[in-house]
């Protein structure tokens, strides 16, 4: 066989090994590549440029990224529809056991009802460019991979700052789409007034709770509202009482008679990360390695903080954020183990790379442009193993304790800003540096200090049971070695710092390095000796990503070559569009779940016993088959939540589910658990995303709250609801 000939030969294996990944690589697509996809015939009814116009206004300037989760526009009057368990910390701000909204609900009839959510800003687009020239035209052939990583960290401040100085009031980013290679400037219209309008009881919101989270069947109503404010003249604004309600160019038209199966939607979104350029290096990794201990590690962190809450209601409400986030983690973390493992992914993928090293191997112009990309790779994640476990343990540390993370911030923030603008870190730069203050004081919502010690301790007794390496030896010289030193070091740490005072860290934003430097609290000891630990975990990583993105660049150049066609990048929290059909699956052998969930499957799962707890009314009213207007006609009832095929990971919580035409029919807020393995991989067979379904929302809002409003804000009440198609 001549060498032509063994090449087509590869070309061919590859390409059939790589059949099932293409639809998931190519199922969330940036707004550069839309033009590509032929909507009309996958099942759209509008003509594609009322979906995304970059010279004019489309759905797509109603779609914002709500700190860091999916919202969308509903009416003109900036009233935001989004999940539950996104606007879960506006609700968490407000509630007490005295005004328990978690229990109740909160509920606004009048504009000055609606409450600051803190620490809640809204993105929408306004535009975007490659800048991939500009960011790695400083990269050069001599630079350490340190070197490199700084060099385009410090390019690309340089550019955000002159874009914000030229568009006053806007925010840009640079988002890296393909690993040093690939890289777009975008810029938002920023808004810093976010207001609560309105949220079910959690009951509702969370219906089933961690045991029902990533499953199907599926009854959670994880929606609610909230409202973007600006200042008087429509200028982005701070809080402030005589701001008003921002007025969008765009906004969603509800489509209240929903979906049935088989229909075409799709979902514009912020999605995440996905992985699925990455290597079976990587894989194996998380597989093996990151994953695994992050779901050991996060199990005790969750059984100490669930032990506090279960005592005391005003704790639980305190630290319901924190548990509510390690839950999320760990059960995805879990649903990707399984399903990494079922599917063998990272062996797939080994087979795929193992081709690819031949096609490189066939071609003496190939192997000196491409050879050894896939060992330097690897390579890097077998470094990463070593001391493994002290590096995430020290990670940790952030998520452990509030206090020394907080002062951890505080004596870096003195440090960076003695440095001129762009050497800065980011989180320090004059752009940022206003947000930095109110997220440190936020801490204090949530704080409950037996709950700080808890964890700090649990994570300080691992390090110092860890082999002994450079990383934990000056902890070990600070505080001594075993339980009893770490005990001995937190009775007094916790009984003398002052850090446990809200004012006290308000009152350090303006202190100087050598105040932290001449400080006896305990916390700051503490931090001073860890800081350069952490410092040096920081560079390493750098040097890390510049080493991994010179080769994945490689990387994607010869998989492009060897596939002769492009691809769409990993999502990365940028906005993306995937499409599908509302469709049931089988997750095993004689098990098919159909593709929509019933307001009376929720009362079946009721059991008076949190997590399945439906409230009262909401059984009378089902008992009374009290569903009006928001009945699906085939149903004979209320849908609540409803499956379908797009491809989503986190980040799309709170994305709009559309309908052919461009209508609001769902809130997507989840994914089955089979299919939490989407970041890595994606399967027509088993990766199904989860929506509440619009008429479950309104029914909600109408039957249950009796909030009209609302209904008529978004042009749904006295409306016709007969669905008739446009």
């Amino acid at each position: 066989m001549n060498r032509f000939s063994l090449i087509l030969l590869w070309i061919v294996l590859l390409q059939a090994a790589l059949v099932l990944p293409v639809p998931a690589e190519e199922g969330m697509w940036p707004l550069s590549e839309l033009g590509r996809l032929d909507l009309a015939s996958k099942g759209l009814r509008i003509d594609p440029l009322k979906v995304y116009n970059p010279n004019g206004i489309s759905l797509i300037d109603g779609i914002i990224n709500l700190s860091g989760c999916t919202a969308s526009f509903v009416s003109s009057e900036g009233l935001i529809l989004t999940n539950y368990h996104c606007a879960f910390r506006a609700v968490q701000s407000v509630t007490t056991p005295e005004k328990d909204y978690f229990r109740e609900g909160f509920m606004t009839r009048e504009r000055s009802e609606e409450v600051q959510a803190p620490g809640y800003t809204v993105r929408i687009i306004d535009s975007y460019r490659d800048v991939s020239g500009q960011v790695l035209s400083v990269v050069r052939k001599r630079m350490t991979h340190g070197q490199r990583t700084r060099a385009i960290e410090k390019k690309i401040k340089s550019i955000l700052k002159r874009e914000e100085k030229r568009h006053p009031g806007k925010r840009a980013d640079v988002a890296e789409m393909f690993p040093g290679k690939t890289y777009v400037l975008f810029l938002y219209t920023y808004l810093r007034d976010v207001r609560l309008v309105y949220a079910p009881p959690r009951s509702i919101g969370e219906f089933g709770g961690e045991e029902d989270n990533w499953m199907w069947p599926r009854h959670t109503g994880d929606f609610a509202f909230l409202r973007a404010y600006t200042a008087p003249g429509g200028a982005p604004a701070d809080y402030a009482v005589d701001n008003v309600p921002y007025h969008p160019r765009m906004h969603l038209q509800v489509g209240a008679e929903g979906v049935s199966e088989g229909d075409f939607v799709f979902i514009p979104g912020y999605p995440g990360r996905t992985y699925r350029h990455r290597t079976s290096h990587f894989l194996e990794y998380e597989e093996t390695f990151r994953m695994p201990w992050a779901v050991e590690t996060y199990g005790w962190m969750i059984r100490a903080l669930e032990d506090m809450s279960a005592r005391d209601r005003s704790v639980a409400i305190r630290l319901s954020p924190q548990l509510k986030g390690l839950w999320n983690v760990i059960k995805n973390y879990r649903g990707k183990l399984k399903g990494m493992r079922n599917a063998g992914i990272t062996e797939q993928r080994r087979e795929q790379e193992a081709l690819l090293e031949k096609y490189i191997a066939s071609s003496p112009d190939l192997e000196k442009r491409y050879g050894g990309v896939l060992d330097e790779i690897g390579d890097v994640f077998s470094n990463l193993r070593k001391n493994g476990e002290t590096r995430m343990y020290l990670q940790q540390i952030h998520r452990g304790s509030a206090l020394l993370s907080n002062a951890m911030l505080l004596y870096e923030a003195a440090v960076e800003r003695r440095k001129p603008d762009l050497k800065r870190k980011t989180a320090y730069m004059d752009r940022n540096f206003s947000r930095l203050k109110p997220r440190v004081l936020r801490r204090y919502r949530s704080l409950h200090l037996p709950a700080d010690r808890a964890l700090l301790q649990g994570i300080l007794e691992r390090l110092l049971a860890l082999p002994e390496t450079d990383y934990c030896r000056p902890l070990r010289q600070f505080l001594g070695n075993g339980k009893d030193a770490v005990a001995h070091f937190l009775d007094t740490a916790y009984a003398e710092t002052t850090l446990k005072d809200r004012k006290t860290a308000e009152a350090l934003f303006r202190a100087k390095p050598e105040d932290f430097e001449n400080s006896r609290d305990p916390f700051i000891r503490l931090m001073l000796r860890l800081y350069p630990v952490m410092q040096k975990l920081e560079e390493e990583g750098k040097v890390r990503k510049g080493r991994l993105d010179e080769q994945l660049a490689r990387l994607i150049e010869v998989r492009r070559l060897m596939l002769g066609r492009d691809f769409i990048p990993d999502a990365n929290s940028t906005l993306r569009l995937t499409m599908g059909r509302t469709r049931g699956y089988s997750p095993s052998d004689a098990v098919n779940c159909a593709p929509f969930t019933t307001v009376s499957g929720l009362v079946e799962k009721h059991t008076g016993v949190s997590p399945f707890v439906a409230p009262a009314r909401l059984r009378q009213l089902v008992s009374e088959k009290r569903y009006g207007r928001f009945a699906d006609s085939r149903l004979k009832e209320v849908p609540v939540a409803m499956l379908y095929d797009c491809d989503t990971t986190g980040g799309n919580s709170g994305s709009p589910v559309l309908d052919a035409y461009g209508r609001l029919v769902g809130l997507n807020f989840d994914r089955v658990f089979e299919a939490t393995v989407n970041d890595y991989a994606w399967s027509d067979r088993y990766s199904r995303s989860i929506g509440v379904d619009i008429r479950f929302i309104l029914w909600f809002l109408d039957e249950y709250s009796g909030a009209g409003h609302l209904l008529r804000e978004m042009k749904v009440a006295g409306g016709d609801l007969s669905g008739e198609k446009r």
